[in-house]
């Protein structure tokens, strides 16, 4: 009986070192310059499926939007991550999904009716709800940050494109992906700077000859296609795919949803499967867990991907 507990405990040791070297190594993104940072997301049919954090991942303890939480998504795999910038009331671009306090933020009312200062009373919630000590963070903080470690989808919400543009030459770092909803958006962020990334949502076939019209390189963006990889997704994916486009799902409203892990992997593998480039999901360390089994042994996009001690 002695020996039997000796064992365990010993087993137990084993295990709590492996978490704790998988606790304190993080996946990077690293590029050289802006033609690598543009062929990592440039579709060739023997690429790497990558995963997108929505607003960082869902994990408990984690509030959306926050550094510390794309920080413990890239301690289980490598990712790029969606995040909300928003404005408050004395223009100070921070960064939460939605308009107003109290889901996400301690707090009640229009986050816009509040100063930066202001806002420094209220503390990120996490998923469940619990109080959490992280603090809004600005959009500046999150851009620093991120170089040389991954790389951030600015969504579109209330912050004048200019404005955003104006961001990201005072922190200069072009390895940035900014999401657009229509040709004109992507027009301005190339003609403002052609090193920009795009995300651009292409969700039918009159949308991708808006681009191609407008005249937005290709090899500037990638393809937000919809929340479901399915049969009406296959014409405007081959569409994109020939122009070297990477095409990505969204599980978020969709595969997310479903109550059973089992039937959620299995959505999350066969949108690789039917096709797609990219998944965005509220739970990308699940799904990195998912596609273990369809993941090439080998692949382009590896050789930018690397770890990093953390504390």
């Amino acid at each position: 009986m002695k020996k039997l507990s000796t064992l365990f405990s010993c087993i137990l040791l084993v295990g709590a070192g492996k978490m704790a070297i998988a606790q304190t190594e993080m996946n990077i993104l690293k590029f050289n310059n802006i033609p690598e940072f543009q062929s990592y997301f440039k579709h060739t049919g023997k690429d790497m499926p990558l995963i997108s954090g929505h607003r960082g991942g869902t994990t408990p303890g984690y509030p959306e939007n926050c550094i510390a939480t794309f920080e413990n998504t890239l301690k289980h795999t490598p990712a790029i991550f969606e995040m909300d910038p928003r404005l408050t009331k004395d223009s100070v671009v921070v960064v939460l999904h939605d308009d107003s306090l109290g889901r996400t933020i301690t707090g009640k009312g229009k986050l816009n009716s509040y100063t930066y200062a202001e806002l420094q009373q209220f503390r990120l919630k996490d998923p469940q709800g619990n109080v959490t000590n992280y603090k809004i963070p600005t959009l500046k903080e999150m851009i620093l940050w991120s170089k040389g470690k991954t790389i951030l989808n600015l969504d579109h919400k209330d912050v004048p494109l200019a404005m955003t543009a104006k961001i990201l030459r005072e922190c200069k770092n072009d390895m940035i992906m900014l999401t657009v909803h229509k040709a004109s958006e992507a027009k301005f962020y190339v003609d403002d700077n052609p090193n920009h990334m795009l995300s651009a949502f292409v969700l039918t076939k009159k949308a991708f000859y808006e681009y191609e019209k407008a005249g937005v390189p290709w090899k500037n963006m990638i393809a937000y296609i919809g929340p479901k990889n399915q049969p009406e997704n296959k014409e405007i994916m081959e569409l994109l795919h020939a122009k070297g486009v990477m095409c990505m799902i969204s599980a978020a409203p969709s595969y997310d949803k479903l109550k059973s892990p089992a039937e959620r992997a299995e959505h999350y593998r066969e949108t690789f499967t039917m096709g797609a480039d990219i998944l965005e999901s509220d739970l990308p360390i699940e799904v990195a867990e998912a596609i273990k089994p369809i993941m090439p042994s080998t692949g382009y996009q590896q050789k930018f991907w690397s770890k990093v001690k953390v504390k």
